[in-house]
């Protein structure tokens, strides 16, 4: 039976999956927009640290006030509405309550919130990349065996690359490389939250009228989000990361084949099966024909002469031997598609993903020359950003994960390019996070 069709079921049984959400920015306001049209779905509650920002964004994907006025989470788990709160620790203690989402974008609010949903039994869908990426194996592991499902988010990309991965190997394919276009240039490195709309080429009319970030969007064009979800992906499939961070190739669907395959055979990896993220226009700024800068990706290999006959007779674009195919998927709708991952947990009882591996790291990475007494911003911030490295590395260097790069002060000089170690930072090694964190570094030595 179909999700959609144990949907209708669970609606018609008045059994409905009653889900709450943490965050109601970009991602969390593209799946308000479309809970209510889902059968079997209460959203019961969301949690964010303003609510009038979450009234004003169920008011602008078009939900009716009676719908999220609510007076407590007992009245909307009685009337079917919605209950707003800034208390998202009251809503994870909630006996009216199956699943939560993470769609905070702080790795420590994350990491707390997963937590406290395995202490309470609660299914959780961790949109946060960034704390899946600093503590996400730690935390899948402590879910499991809590016996509740710690899931990434469908319509995310790494949800979307592990969903072709998985389809690749279970046909019995070996996935050469895996992940996603985006637009890249290396000077975007440099990138802050002052120069980013320019490079997006928004306008400040477009910037005024939307649930923009600035420091959030610059975080995908300064290349961390790209390293974190490429660690994301390392991790949930078991690929390995590249060496010394992502080589963001231009390339565009038709040439997948030819540029993700080894050096050897003509290729940029360094070795198969690896992940890797290509860009939507060439280093001189000139688009790239056929980008797939919105979409995502997985190079395969035919591993015999008849599999290779079978990629000629249906059509698969190859490289030039027939032996390395690609499929992709040119779009992804973020939070619009969260609504699989809640259906597939609630009526398959399956994550749509899940960091088993701990295989790649994101570390900091300095922007420019960086002085003793700076204080460091995160992702997508003016002092640095993630640079993705195999976990040995990691490490080796006693890298500062870039998810743990928040309000740190420096305690020596970075040059530029430099990666931040944890000896070069003053921190509070009592703080969850860090915790939690070093607790992951122990136990996947």
């Amino acid at each position: 039976m179909s999700l959609i069709q144990k949907l209708k079921a669970l609606a018609e049984q008045n059994r409905p999956v009653r889900v709450g959400l943490i965050g109601a920015g970009k991602f969390g306001s593209m799946y308000l927009s479309q809970a209510p049209r889902t059968p079997g779905i209460h959203l019961i509650c969301v949690a964010d640290i303003s609510p009038d920002r979450a009234r004003a964004s169920l008011a602008r994907v078009g939900w009716d006030e009676p719908r999220y006025s609510a007076s407590s989470l007992q009245d909307a788990a009685n009337s079917g509405a919605t209950f707003i709160t800034d208390d998202a620790e009251k809503m994870i203690h909630s006996e009216y309550l199956d699943i939560v989402i993470d769609a905070t974008g702080s790795p420590a609010a994350g990491i707390a919130h997963a937590l406290l949903c395995i202490t309470h039994r609660k299914h959780i869908i961790m949109v946060n990349v960034e704390a899946d990426v600093l503590a996400g194996p730690l935390l899948a592991r402590k879910a499991k065996e809590a016996g509740v499902i710690y899931s990434m988010a469908s319509g995310d990309q790494p949800a979307l690359i592990a969903e072709m991965v998985d389809w690749a190997q279970t046909i019995g394919l070996d996935v050469i490389c895996a992940g996603k276009g985006t637009k890249y240039l290396p000077i975007y490195h440099q990138s802050t939250p002052k120069t980013v709309w320019g490079h997006y080429g928004f306008s400040e009319e477009q910037v005024a009228g939307g649930d923009f970030n600035a420091q959030m969007f610059n975080s995908f064009l300064d290349g961390t989000k790209s390293a974190l979800e490429m660690a994301a992906v390392a991790n949930a499939c078991d690929l390995l990361p590249p060496d010394d961070g992502l080589l963001f190739p231009p390339c565009g669907v038709d040439d997948l084949p030819d540029i993700l395959r080894p050096i050897n055979e003509g290729g940029v990896l360094p070795r198969k099966g690896t992940v890797e993220v290509v860009s939507s226009i060439e280093r001189d700024g000139r688009p790239v024909f056929r980008d797939l800068r919105w979409g995502v990706y997985t190079v395969f290999e035919a591993p015999s002469p008849y599999v290779m006959d079978c990629f000629a007779q249906y059509g698969l674009k190859t490289d030039g031997t027939g032996k390395y195919a690609a499929m992709y998927k040119p779009y992804h709708l973020i939070g619009l598609e969260l609504g699989i991952s809640v259906a597939t947990i609630a009526v398959r009882g399956e994550s749509t993903g899940t960091s088993g591996a701990w295989n790649g790291d994101v570390v900091a990475t300095a922007k420019r020359a960086l002085q003793v007494g700076e204080k460091l911003d995160g992702e997508g911030g003016f002092t640095v950003y993630g640079k993705l490295i195999p976990v040995a590395d990691s490490l080796r260097r006693s890298a500062l994960p870039i998810g743990l790069a928040h309000n740190m002060v420096l305690n020596k000089d970075i040059s530029v390019g430099s990666i931040i170690s944890w000896d070069d930072v003053n921190y509070d090694a009592s703080l969850q996070a860090i915790t939690v964190r070093r607790e992951m570094e122990s136990s996947f030595r």
